[in-house]
């Protein structure tokens, strides 16, 4: 099966704005998709990117603005700022990630809805997604039968080594953001430019 290689992070908004859409085009065109969570933090190096919450008050705010926008436009009710906005990523990232492994592997589980799960669980509910007991309930949620055992998963060193891995291949690639997805080598950046990752699908 073809696929489509997400790279994103499990603590962007505009990554969930995107994320159900995402899921519809896969179905619709019979693509797999690839789970590449990311720190953005170590993506935007080569950018010399100033990290969000550095960035002036006034790029913030209108970024808030434009996300909050696009949400409405999708009946989509986004928080405009989650108590847990902020918080460790080394959870939420692995458990995609081991999620997704599980899934290769033959097991229960649907590793598209866990990642949604995590997306909305932080920006819909302002749930934090660095909780083992929020993160177990997410992946039961998702089909996975032992929260615990993919949770210890998600945490190892094998799955934060896949994390950085993520990010090592996300910059040789030339990813500038999340989300970010490749079609056939292709890249589109920002859930605003699925209407044309759409057109590559067809064509």
């Amino acid at each position: 099966m073809k696929t489509i290689d997400y790279y994103y992070s499990t603590r962007s908004n505009f990554t969930l704005l995107g994320a159900g859409r995402l899921s519809a085009l896969a179905a619709r065109y019979d693509r797999q998709i690839l789970h590449r969570p990311i720190l953005l933090s170590e993506t935007m190096k080569p950018l010399k990117s100033t990290p969000f919450h550095k960035r002036p008050a006034i790029l913030r705010n209108y970024a808030m603005h434009d996300a909050l926008r696009t949400a409405a436009h999708l009946g989509i009710p986004l928080l405009r700022e989650p108590v847990h906005h902020m918080g460790p990523v080394e959870l939420p990232s692995g458990i995609v990630i081991a999620g997704q492994n599980a899934v290769l592997r033959g097991e229960a589980g649907n590793v598209d809805h866990l990642s949604q799960n995590v997306l909305e669980a932080l920006w819909l509910h302002d749930r934090d997604i660095a909780d083992e007991t929020v993160v177990a309930e997410l992946v039961e949620a998702s089909g996975f039968k032992d929260a615990g055992k993919l949770i210890a998963e998600a945490l190892s060193e094998g799955s934060q080594a896949e994390l950085i891995r993520n990010c090592t291949e996300a910059i040789i690639r030339g990813v500038i953001g999340a989300p970010t997805y490749f079609v056939d080598e292709e890249m589109f950046y920002g859930q605003d430019r699925l209407d044309y990752m759409e057109r590559a699908l067809a064509g």
